[in-house]
């Protein structure tokens, strides 16, 4: 049996015990370690479930999985996903390679940053599709997510953005030259990822903020747009920050504070209940911009509830 199980989103202990009692009984247990991380070490998860985990890179599961899936058939495998195991799509992958060799398989669910955004207080039910904002280089600005963005912003729904990690990966140099050679580990902070929004923004709509411009209206301007910024969400540690999207920009990455982190933009459909849970975390308080674009803008008046 293959067993593909979620790890939660904190530590050793938000595994279900459905989980770790998959686990307890597998001869052999993999960690995902490239789609995102716990926030321990794996020696933590050793100690916890009393058995040995081998780390999977990408490399692994997407070019080795026949090493995974060997003799699944006989005997328990586990393959360890932080978060929900189906939220990749690597994921799913494998599962269909253990079909095809008549592996049986079970799925063991958890909690994700698809279901812990509810931390914020949007609802799931407002959101439309989730987008990833890779890092950008010199030479290299994708902006494929900004167009779902859009999408989602025409019909007033929320995004969810997961911001870029670097687990193994290798520079151009090292790459180009066959080195085996790694760099080290990095995820993106929000401050990169607002000052990234920005600069995309102002490259799709020169101008749009200019009265007198013959520009289409952004849908995305950052002093009239809601967003908020999602750090160790699932932890004891968590942070939510809320402001516009000019806002959250001028704040530093110590102001974000360690990995990981997610960013959300926020559609004008958002409930007055929503915008009363949310702005419990909003920069400037009662005088911040939260409060002002979500009636000027957004056309949402409070609901006080005290």
């Amino acid at each position: 049996m293959l067993y593909v199980i979620g790890l939660g989103l904190s530590d050793e202990k938000d595994i279900t015990v459905k989980g770790l009692e998959a686990v307890k009984k597998c001869e052999r247990v993999y960690l995902e370690s490239y789609t995102s991380i716990l926030m321990v070490e794996k020696e933590k998860l050793e100690a916890f479930y009393g058995r040995e985990v081998i780390t999977a890179t990408r490399e692994t599961v997407e070019l080795e999985s026949d090493e995974i899936l060997r003799d699944a058939d006989r005997v328990d495998v586990a393959f360890l996903v932080v978060g929900d195991p189906l939220g990749a799509t690597t994921h799913t992958d494998l599962l269909l390679r253990a079909d095809s060799l008549n592996i049986p398989t079970q799925t063991i669910h958890n909690a994700s940053i698809l279901t812990a955004l509810g931390s914020t207080g949007l609802q799931m039910y407002n959101f439309g599709q989730a987008v990833s904002l890779p890092f950008y280089t010199e030479t290299w600005t994708p902006d494929s997510w900004y167009d779902r963005m859009e999408e989602n912003l025409r019909v007033g729904m929320h995004t969810l953005v997961l911001l870029d990690i670097k687990v193994r990966e290798q520079s151009e140099e090292n790459m180009a030259r066959g080195r085996l050679i790694y760099e080290p580990p990095r995820f993106m902070n929000p401050h990169t990822a607002f000052a990234q929004m920005l600069l995309t923004e102002s490259a799709r709509h020169p101008g749009a903020s200019d009265a007198d411009s013959d520009a289409p209206a952004s849908l995305c301007d950052p002093a009239r747009t809601l967003a908020l910024s999602l750090s160790r969400i699932g932890t004891a540690t968590q942070r939510i920050v809320a402001g516009t999207l000019a806002e959250l920009a001028q704040l530093s990455a110590d102001d974000y504070g360690a990995p990981l982190h997610s960013v959300v933009v926020v559609g004008k459909r958002i409930h007055p209940l929503e915008l009363e849970f949310a702005g419990r975390w909003c920069i400037g308080g009662e005088g911040g911009g939260w409060w002002k674009v979500a009636k000027e803008v957004y056309g949402v008046e409070r609901e006080r509830f005290h």
